[in-house]
């Protein structure tokens, strides 16, 4: 997906910091959210994602540890779509 498929899906007020599913091309969908953090613009305009996935949701929004977070390349992505 591109970079502008991908922020038009994540944008809206109403998904910001909602659960997501990401489809991959080769590997197996990751529920999570996009967070948005000082390097957000940076990777963005690499098409690079930070995705924490759902098994560290509770844990982020305690701490907002950038370790519990992983980086994805947008490219990879086939579809995004509500949980």
């Amino acid at each position: 997906m591109t970079t502008e498929q991908i922020e038009k899906f994540i944008t809206p007020d109403k998904r910001k910091e909602n659960k997501l599913n990401i489809h991959f091309k080769d590997r197996q969908t990751v529920t999570g959210i996009f967070i948005q953090v000082s390097d957000y613009e940076e990777l963005k305009s690499k098409n690079l994602w930070r995705v924490v996935s759902n098994n560290n949701v509770t844990e982020w929004q305690q701490r907002k540890d950038l370790n519990l977070s992983r980086i994805f390349n947008g490219i990879s992505f086939t579809r995004l779509s509500e949980v």
